[in-house]
C-alpha cells in the first residue's frame, strides 16, 4: 500500500479490510512524509504500533 491510499483509508468513515502480517488492523494516522502509519489490531485497540505503509495490505 502507498501512503496516499493509507491516508484515504484513515480519513474514511467506512471501515476498510486492511491487514498487517495477516492480522486485521485499524489505521489511526498516517505520516506521508516518512511513509509510516500508526495502527492497532481490531481486537486490541491499546496495542498501537508505527509501521511502514508498504507493509499494509488492502483486501
Amino acid at each position: 500500500m502507498n501512503a496516499k491510499r493509507a491516508q484515504e483509508i484513515a480519513a474514511s468513515p467506512v471501515m476498510a479490510n486492511v491487514t498487517y502480517n495477516g492480522e486485521r488492523i485499524y489505521i489511526e494516522q498516517v505520516d506521508e512524509q516518512n511513509g509510516t502509519a500508526l495502527i492497532h489490531p481490531l481486537h486490541a485497540p491499546n496495542n498501537k504500533q508505527r509501521v511502514a505503509v508498504s507493509s499494509l495490505q488492502e483486501h
